[in-house]
């Protein structure tokens, strides 16, 4: 099941909508390979493409945090942590065990479902912050 872009995942911020987009893609184009039984040939882009994208877009949202004295900034930054580690656990099984259906799978559960989660709960307030605090 690809995930659908939608108004409940805007932010309201131009880099950050991108950016997510962009997350969304990469996961839907595995998502697509795996319907058609190229899943396991994708899959090692797609990781490589999450661990390093995952990164910059972190780090521009906390710039963004930083700059406007967002008050959850200590405990997004967590959050982010945890999925940059999530992420790389999926990275170091593919690397040991190669490509799996599982892994695939582990992919769809733990990290695309976190990030829809984070855009709609974490990070439309931070864009809500940057928006009252940027008048």
């Amino acid at each position: 099941m690809a995930y659908k872009w939608s108004d409940e995942l805007l932010t309201g911020n131009v880099q950050i909508d991108t950016e997510h987009k962009e997350l969304i893609k990469a996961i839907n184009d595995l998502l697509e390979a795996c319907s058609k039984g190229k899943g396991r040939a994708e899959l090692e882009r797609t990781v490589k493409f999450l661990s390093s994208y995952t990164k910059t877009h972190f780090g521009h949202e906390e710039v963004l945090q930083m700059k406007y004295n967002y008050p959850d900034y200590k405990n997004h930054k967590e959050y982010h942590k945890y999925f940059i580690d999530t992420v790389e656990s999926v990275h170091k099984k593919l690397l040991s065990d190669g490509p799996s259906i599982v892994l695939v799978g582990e992919i769809n559960s733990k990290v695309a479902s976190w990030i829809i989660k984070h855009i709609k709960t974490e990070d439309v307030k931070v864009a809500a912050h940057i928006r009252n605090n940027s008048k």
